[in-house]
């Protein structure tokens, strides 16, 4: 879309470039971050020969990929906002698709190998009976 930079239209249009321009920007510095972040984990695990550290590695990276894609993905949104053609939107609509795709198998990963995720055996297990008869004990 080309309009005279003066006009509100312009104006717009020039903000929300630069805005786009932007959070693709955060979008890249994320994954950057997070690709650092996970050599620096895979580092230490190696250094300390931890080879079980390899998730935590993997849930590290996996977290700032989840993130990066959503910020992308609104970089994809704001850019077919100023400049709404059939193509753009059938372009925007399969990298939504897939970048969505992406997102939820990420996130059903980390939740799997999250092991803050992972309930405690003790938590899972019934109240025992003696611990049932001294609550009643107590409330009586």
């Amino acid at each position: 879309m080309t309009s005279d930079p003066n006009s509100v239209v312009g104006v717009v249009v020039l903000v929300v470039s630069w805005l786009k321009l932007g959070v693709e920007i955060f979008g890249a510095a994320l994954v950057t971050l997070g690709v650092c972040a996970a050599i620096l984990q895979l580092g230490r695990s190696l250094a300390a020969d931890r080879p079980a550290e390899f998730n935590t590695t993997r849930l590290i990276l996996a977290r700032h990929l989840a993130l990066a894609l959503e910020f992308e993905l609104g970089a994809d949104i704001l850019g077919t906002a100023i400049s709404p053609s059939w193509d753009q939107i059938g372009k925007l609509g399969a990298v939504a698709v897939i970048r969505t795709g992406l997102n939820f198998f990420l996130s059903m990963e980390m939740k799997r190998e999250s092991p803050a995720q992972t309930p405690k055996p003790e938590a899972m297990s019934a109240p025992s009976l003696e611990s049932t008869e001294r609550s009643l004990e107590k409330s009586a």
